[in-house]
């Protein structure tokens, strides 16, 4: 949510320079707004895009590192054990004597028990 604001405010700060800046003529005002997209353009990648595309990757080399005995949540929460992997699909056993089958990409990562004290 910080970064979204963060956004917006470059945002409105880009839009409010270039009004102070129509009033200038020639080839200053273009090169100054010219650098302005450039900044947001960066901010929007370094903020945006470049975390959801790392994130991407660490769940594509979940899915490849997945095996047989894997315990794992879904993305409804369900939490299984890895009985069998075929190409998309993932058999989990939720309960004694009961299988269901999931999308592989539904899969969100390991389930891991928290001890009590």
């Amino acid at each position: 949510m910080e970064k979204i604001k963060l956004v917006y405010l470059v945002a409105l700060t880009s839009i409010t320079f270039a009004n102070a800046q129509e009033g200038a003529q020639g080839a200053g005002g273009l090169i100054s707004a010219l650098i302005w997209m450039v900044l947001l353009i960066a901010i929007f990648y370094f903020l945006l895009y470049r975390p959801q595309q790392k994130q991407r990757k660490q769940h594509e080399e979940f899915l490849k590192s997945l095996k047989k005995g894997d315990k794992v949540i879904t993305a409804g929460g369900i939490i299984g054990e890895i009985k069998s992997i075929e190409d998309n699909i993932v058999h989990l056993k939720v309960a004694e004597g009961t299988i269901i089958k999931v999308l592989k990409q539904s899969l969100t990562g390991y389930y891991k028990e928290e001890q009590s004290t």
